[in-house]
């Protein structure tokens, strides 16, 4: 079991990390602000379960193997910045208006195919971008302790406290950029200006990742 002061530092290092803007925020804030947060919690999700999957691999040792291969890190790493540039002009065609107004009904297999689709951008924006494995490679060793029990055992709780932590961070996210469209549903211009901005939060976040 991992020692209760170590844990509470890990917990401050996520929360630290987590703050920061980056590319799973913009995604959760837009999805929410643009589809409900409903939408934005299942975006969130899709996340989750690709953190789950990093912590996984850092396990497994896979982290390890991409620095060893530089090339498949550069492959993995351009896939990610063309992922997110897609989603960022995806974000900026979007029509007008494209807030869903409150109470306003949409048919049932449309509601499953945008809750699907966010899954997906929410699992692919995270397991696309390497740097999100490294970070587990990289920090969960930094809170192992040998002489503390079975390793197995630790890398699994610390890789819940991560989850968890994440998920409270998306969750707080999606629901404070609900609210925000309420006030962007009488705004047009304001709606105008969050697309653009999110839009090139994005595709900063894209040539950051291609060029680091």
């Amino acid at each position: 079991m991992v020692s209760a002061d170590l844990l509470i530092t890990f917990i401050v290092a996520l929360i630290v990390v987590y703050a920061i803007p980056g590319p799973d925020m913009a995604l959760i804030l837009q999805t929410s602000i643009a589809r409900g947060t409903r939408t934005g919690l299942t975006a969130a999700g899709g996340l989750a379960v690709s953190r789950a999957t990093h912590v996984t691999l850092s396990a497994c040792g896979v982290a390890a193997l991409l620095k060893a291969a530089p090339w498949l890190y550069e492959i993995v790493r351009y896939g990610g910045a063309v992922y997110l540039a897609y989603i960022a002009i995806q974000i900026f065609r979007s029509p007008m208006f494209a807030l869903q107004a409150s109470g306003a009904a949409s048919p049932q297999a449309n509601e499953h195919g945008a809750l699907r689709q966010a899954f997906v951008k929410g699992l692919l924006t995270n397991l696309l971008n390497p740097k999100a494995l490294l970070f587990c490679s990289v920090l969960l060793p930094q809170f192992l302790r040998p002489a503390a029990g079975p390793i197995a055992l630790q890398v699994a709780e610390l890789g819940i406290v991560l989850l968890v932590v994440g998920m409270l961070f998306d969750a707080l996210y999606a629901v404070g950029a609900g609210r925000i469209a309420v006030l962007l549903r009488k705004y047009p211009l304001a709606q105008t200006l969050q697309r653009w901005t999110f839009s090139a939060a994005l595709l900063g976040f894209a040539v950051r990742l291609s060029l680091d």
